[in-house]
């Protein structure tokens, strides 16, 4: 499928503690990498696995501590919370020092909280190992902040909250939760109750008691993986571990009664939003012991899937909901089983609920087909397989099993329960969860009812009727390596600065018909069953330049994927039906997912557009606009297809175990596509503004978002290129927080959740840690990016914090230290932008389009021979900030409007004491000039927008 992100991306599924399960033999096992698996004497577990992945480690630190443990009334999300306080440093290392060796060390940190467990994770290579562990073992055994620091933190994560909870699907989550809890603590997510958020700043004295409670030797688990000695490593796990003390505390989780349902409720949703329904049935807590768990994973799969016959008639077929997906559970207490449908008009919601119902009444009485059952099994088995690319992906898996039982056996012996199910265990485990007295309901819309919504069969009188009728039984550039894995990227020159005029969104439309319209031998659904066994598929991802047509398949079923992929490149099918669906969640996407759910990406997109200009290639978001979509044809697409699908500017792009003959083969058909006329469109960088402009999106929002920037004449094949992006690095690395605007705008004055600089495009870079390639472009924009501010004010201050570093930039340049800090630190973070085999092949292929060397050898090579005039001679030529052009999306916009134009001080006041000198540094920026006159300043009505 293409790129188009649903609302759950970046959420993590809780997971749990379990019975020991039967050992499973070691050829059945999935996961069958030697390990190194011991225990200190202080019952902290240590996992390590050596992998092929030269000069990289990962280490994963699961804490079996997440929102389940927080049974004191009042003290909600503080698991979540304690996550961020564990960035704050210790006597040994403050956060200074800390960061500073994270820095050095090219790491890419971060950390993630669960309902079960909190997981800290960092991805460093193998000359920093001793000092990455010697750091985490002082945090996890010595941290230490003050009540400002911590009271700071406080505002940090109601700003999470406030992003996060701003998403109505997110917020029916969190009412659902409520619905189907009345005791256990799964009744508050993860973030916990607003109220509690409001007074975590009070808590500093339970702070430590949670600390001195949950960060225990006996609650986590040490995991290393990469390119590493598992004995040495052990043995620098003990150096620095072993001495932590063991505690003593547990915890009696309150038992939830079973469910008193069937209930329901409507949430009336004050803001743009297509409407939605959400189910909840109480399942049982995780176990390998037994089958119901791998059962409920097969049911997921099955009856909910994208080649389910649910998804095919509800979102394909009769369209009435565009998204549609299941959450089956796996924490350590009985949690929901959860089924999200969004519709496409809420008049659909009884529809959709007879449809769901009949689904359960099959999934209880009619035993599945076996070879459709065995197909899934394969499914899951490959698709598992896909996840072991890498040493982070392989230890991020590993961090989510082990925090089970603190072994990786968890994971072996839950697919081998899967590998057992049978058709009556499905039966069995359905006719346990999908009950009437056992479902809570929630539809979501901007009306204060929702017809239908609450109307659901009686499934036990439908179960009973079915099992009693007289049924039939119904019963496939090159980066070879050894990986099982297989990827194939073709790379057209026919993006999205292809368009036609009046057909913005062509060049995205016509890639979705490829990869999701089915092809001229089969439909769409049935080509989605045939990838299903293989956990494959064909997917693509648009730009102004790239049209990127990809996959990935185990190499025992490279030829039979390949074949399919054939039918779909070069014999499309290009059906009306595909066409009106495909166009219509094009539509969707634009106005709901984008404009109204992406404050952040709203305005990140916004500000490309009003830089460029609508008569620039680059001036049209790569999606298009609704009345540019309404207005393309199924014609219209052929055209594209034949015009711009050519062997003309195609790349192909292979890694993986593949063969010569299978590259011969590709090969030879891709010869069969026209040649193309070789018209690459030439995109001239806009000429700097004279002025400052600004553009306020009105919207119904809780916070303000904040992009600008202005056009850079710069792509990687610019001699000023490697020095911008060592600037860009040191102002403002994505996801990183020794970042400058990172430091003064969030760590300093706890703002908002994020600050980060960019000069080449990053589209949802809310749900990546890192940029995807195959965005290749000829010029770009210097870009701030501001993740939301809590109000105006806030948003005019930490815009004038933003401005000030970077006049401070430009009048002082980097220092010598500043400069070598950074070059250290990308040497290696570039080993780590490229730690996949998906990540090495996108890259090549971008180094081909611009004619450079390979990535690695481009920044490494060049950052030997920079220098720090180099660096400063650069930001004198290309930093800009007197031509930057201003987004803003917030819901005042006449106030944010006003206080632009007439420039007065921003001034913010603390929860906390702040140094004298910081203070004496707000009072310069709250005054300091923007230089936007009231007739350069516009507002425009957020859902008018790409309309």
């Amino acid at each position: 499928m293409r790129f188009i992100p649903t609302l759950l991306a970046g959420l993590v599924t809780a997971a749990a503690a379990v019975a020991p399960a039967a050992p499973v033999a070691a050829a059945d096992k999935l996961f069958d990498q030697p390990y190194l698996m011991r225990t200190l004497d202080n019952d902290l577990r240590v996992i390590v696995v050596r992998t092929d992945t030269p000069g990289v480690v990962s280490l994963q630190i699961p804490v079996q501590t997440g929102s389940r443990n927080e049974v004191e009334k009042g003290k909600s999300g503080f698991a979540h919370f304690f996550e961020h306080m564990m960035f704050r440093g210790t006597e040994a290392y403050p956060p200074e020092a800390y960061q500073a060796i994270l820095t050095n060390a090219g790491a890419d940190q971060n950390a993630y909280t669960t309902a079960d467990y909190t997981n800290y994770h960092i991805n460093f290579t193998t000359a920093d190992l001793e000092k990455i562990l010697e750091i985490e073992a002082d945090r996890f055994q010595n941290l230490k902040f003050t009540e400002a620091q911590f009271r700071t933190e406080a505002l940090a994560v109601k700003g999470e909250y406030l992003k996060n909870y701003s998403n109505p699907m997110l917020k029916g989550f969190e009412k659902l939760a409520e619905m189907s809890f009345g005791v256990h603590t799964y009744g508050h997510t993860t973030m916990g109750y607003l109220e509690d958020i409001e007074d975590m700043p009070n808590q500093m004295e339970y702070a430590h008691t949670f600390f001195d409670r949950w960060y225990r030797p006996e609650y986590t688990s040490v995991i290393v993986v990469g390119d590493v000695d598992p004995e040495a490593t052990f043995e620098l796990v003990r150096k620095y571990w072993g001495g932590w003390q063991r505690g003593s505390y547990t915890v009696d989780i309150p038992v939830e009664p079973p469910m008193q349902g069937p209930k329901y409720e409507h949430m009336k949703w004050n803001g743009p939003t297509l409407p939605y329904l959400l189910h909840a049935w109480r399942g049982p807590a995780f176990t390998t012991g037994e089958r119901d768990t791998a059962a409920l994973m097969l049911v997921n799969e099955l009856y909910f899937g994208a080649s389910s016959e649910l998804y095919q008639q509800v979102v394909v077929r009769e369209r009435w909901a565009d998204q549609l997906f299941a959450r089956a559970p796996s924490s350590i207490d009985p949690a929901n089983y959860a089924l999200i449908v969004r519709l496409t008009d809420a008049a659909h919601a009884g529809k959709v609920n007879e449809a769901i119902a009949a689904t359960l009444t099959q999934i209880r009485s009619q035993p599945v087909d076996q070879q459709r059952l065995d197909a899934t099994r394969s499914r899951m088995k490959y698709g598992f397989a896909g996840t072991l690319a890498s040493a982070d992906s392989l230890a991020a898996v590993l961090a989510q099993f082990v925090q089970y039982e603190r072994t990786p056996e968890t994971l072996n012996a839950l697919y081998a329960q899967v590998d057992a199910v049978t058709p009556a265990d499905i039966i069995a485990a359905a006719d346990r969860v999908f009950v009437d007295g056992n479902r809570a309901s929630l539809s979501i819309s901007t009306t204060a009812d929702m017809e239908g919504a609450g109307d659901f069969a009686d499934i036990e009188a439908a179960v009973a009727a079915a099992r009693n009728a007289s049924l039939p039984d119904i019963d496939v550039i090159a980066l070879p390596s050894n990986s099982p894995l297989v990827e194939v990227s073709l790379v057209f020159e026919a993006g999205a600065a292809y368009d036609p005029p009046g057909k913005a969104g062509l060049a995205d439309l016509t890639a979705a018909m490829l990869t999701e319209g089915g092809s001229a031998r089969r439909g769409f659904a049935e080509l989605q069953h045939a990838f299903y066994p293989m956990a494959s598929g064909f997917s693509a991802q648009v730009d102004k330049h790239m049209l990127r047509l990809s996959g990935v398949a185990h190499r025992d079923n490279l030829d039979a994927w390949y074949a399919l992929v054939r039918e779909m490149l070069l014999e499309p099918g290009f059906r009306e039906e595909d066409f009106q669906r495909l166009k219509q969640q094009q539509i969707n996407f634009i106005r709901v997912s984008l404009r109204g759910n992406n404050d952040e990406e709203l305005g990140k997109e916004a500000l490309y557009e009003m830089v460029y200009g609508p008569e620039h290639p680059y001036g049209r978001l790569n999606y298009g606009h609704v009345a540019d979509l309404e207005s393309i044809t199924l014609d219209d697409v052929r055209k594209f297809y034949n015009e711009r699908l050519t062997r003309s500017g195609l790349r192909v792009g292979l890694s993986g175990h593949f063969d010569d003959r299978f590259r011969e083969r590709l090969l030879r058909d891709l010869a069969t596509l026209p040649e193309g006329d070789g018209n690459a469109v030439k995109a001239a960088a806009p000429a700097l503004s004279g002025v400052r402009n600004a553009r306020i999106l009105q919207k119904e929002t809780t916070a303000v978002a904040v992009s600008f920037g202005w056009p850079i004449a710069v792509n990687r094949s610019h001699q000023d290129w490697l020095a911008l992006w060592l600037v860009r690095s040191w102002l403002g690395e994505h996801r990183t927080s020794s970042a400058q605007l990172y430091k003064r705008i969030r760590e300093e004055r706890g703002m908002n959740y994020g600050n980060y600089a960019y000069i080449e495009y990053f589209p949802m870079g809310g749900m990546r840690m890192k940029p995807e390639a195959n965005f290749a472009r000829q010029n770009d924009l210097f870009q701030v990016w501001l993740r939301p501010l809590r109000d105006n004010n806030d948003a005019l201050f930490a815009t004038r914090t933003a401005l000030f570093e970077l006049d401070n930039l430009v009048r002082n340049g980097l220092t010598q230290a500043q400069f070598e800090a950074t070059r250290a630190f990308l040497r290696k973070y570039a080993a780590i932008l490229t730690a996949s085999p998906h990540d090495r092949l996108g890259y090549a292929v971008d180094a081909d389009w611009f004619g450079t060397p390979a990535f690695l050898d481009q920044v490494r090579g060049g950052l030997d021979r920079l220098t720090l005039r180099d660096v400063n001679a650069a930001i004198r030529r290309h930093i800009k900030p007197e031509a930057a052009q201003f987004v803003f999306v917030a819901k005042d916009a006449e106030g944010l409007a006003r206080a632009l134009a007439e420039d007065a001080p921003s001034s913010v006041t603390y929860n906390s004491e702040k140094p004298a000198e910081l203070l004496a540094e707000d009072a310069i920026i709250e005054k300091l000039p923007l230089k936007l006159s009231a007739d350069r300043i516009e507002i425009v009505p957020a859902d008018s927008i790409f309309e």
